[in-house]
């Protein structure tokens, strides 16, 4: 009995040590992956500053918001030695106010660079909005463009309190301040006023497509009623200048704006924060599961999908496409 607890014992103690030493081994590897990712993005996000930085590919996803680092981004890439710039856009759009600094920035990089946007999958709305700060604009004959419109959407909980006997009271220096709040039905002062706002946006959205794809009249009307068109209904209706992918985006780059045809083709990131690289959490569950600590490897690419998901807090006027499903 004594020989088996002290075989016991020094299992146990085995154990303790080589825990030890996995967790030594992962945090090495942690260390190794943040120092290294710190080297390659000292400076801000970028390319190589030398001789045949080539074309740079920069990915626009997801709802679109004001992002400052997102701007000084571009702003750097319109500075740097790239020969060209392939802007990949899948967006429903997002904030009007967002929209409009991502199209500024990409004017600003135009005015340097030659820009063609491809549209991977949807580029409605605010994602429109930026596609047209480019050259040429490219997309698949079944990816999604236009939802040319704004709209301003807000919840009323008034029905709701009287069934649960509760009453909002406010006081307030006029009566559009703060208007609609939600709680009390929206009084036609206030609708009108959301009306003027929304059209007058509405104005701008239509001007800017006016000017950018030289529309006008009945075409232009056509176009800006709100609806996504495919790539092969927006081919002819002027939306879009070709259909396509990347690759033809680079023809295009060759034939027009002379680059290299052996130009190579190289990803730039706008926002290289650890917790925008998804590498990172990869390596790091990778570490955990060639440790042996298979449980917190999952737990770590758990809550790197879970980064992953956008949580944002879109207020006031968008520029956004979210068609309403119902069952």
């Amino acid at each position: 009995m004594s020989l088996d607890a002290d075989h016991i014992v020094d299992r146990r103690r085995m154990r303790r040590k080589l825990t030890f030493w996995r967790v030594l081994t992962v945090l090495i590897a942690v260390i190794a992956v943040v120092g290294l990712t710190a080297l390659l993005t000292r400076g801000g996000p970028g390319l190589a500053s030398g001789p045949g930085a080539g074309i740079a590919r920069v990915n626009i996803e997801g709802l679109i918001r004001a992002n400052q680092q997102r701007s000084e981004a571009f702003a750097r890439l319109a500075n740097s030695s790239v020969k060209a710039v392939i802007i990949h856009i899948n967006s429903p759009g997002g904030t009007v106010a967002g929209s409009e600094q991502l199209y500024d920035s990409l004017m600003l990089l135009k005015a340097k660079k030659p820009v063609v946007v491809v549209v991977d999958g949807l580029a409605a709305s605010g994602g429109y909005i930026a596609a047209m700060a480019s050259d040429y604009i490219v997309a698949q004959q079944t990816s999604l463009v236009g939802s040319i419109g704004v709209i301003f959407q807000f919840p009323n909980f008034g029905e709701l309190l009287k069934t649960v006997g509760v009453k909002v009271e406010e006081v307030k220096s006029s009566p559009l301040k703060a208007a609609p709040n939600g709680y009390e039905p929206t009084s036609p002062e206030a609708r009108a006023a959301l009306e003027a706002l929304v059209a007058d946006s509405y104005a701008w959205f239509k001007g800017m497509v006016r000017d950018r794809r030289k529309l006008d009249g009945a075409a232009l009307d056509q176009v800006a009623d709100g609806r996504v068109f495919t790539g092969r209904q927006a081919l002819p209706l002027k939306l879009i200048d070709e259909i396509g992918n990347e690759q033809t985006a680079v023809d295009w780059l060759v034939k027009q704006k002379g680059i290299a045809p052996n130009t190579p083709v190289r990803d730039y990131r706008l926002t290289p924060r650890f917790g925008d690289l998804p590498f990172l959490h990869v390596a790091v569950a990778g570490a955990l599961d060639a440790a042996g600590l298979t449980s917190f490897a999952r737990r770590i690419e758990d809550w790197g999908t879970f980064q992953a998901v956008e949580r944002l807090n879109l207020d006031g006027l968008l520029a956004l496409w979210h068609p309403q499903v119902t069952n």
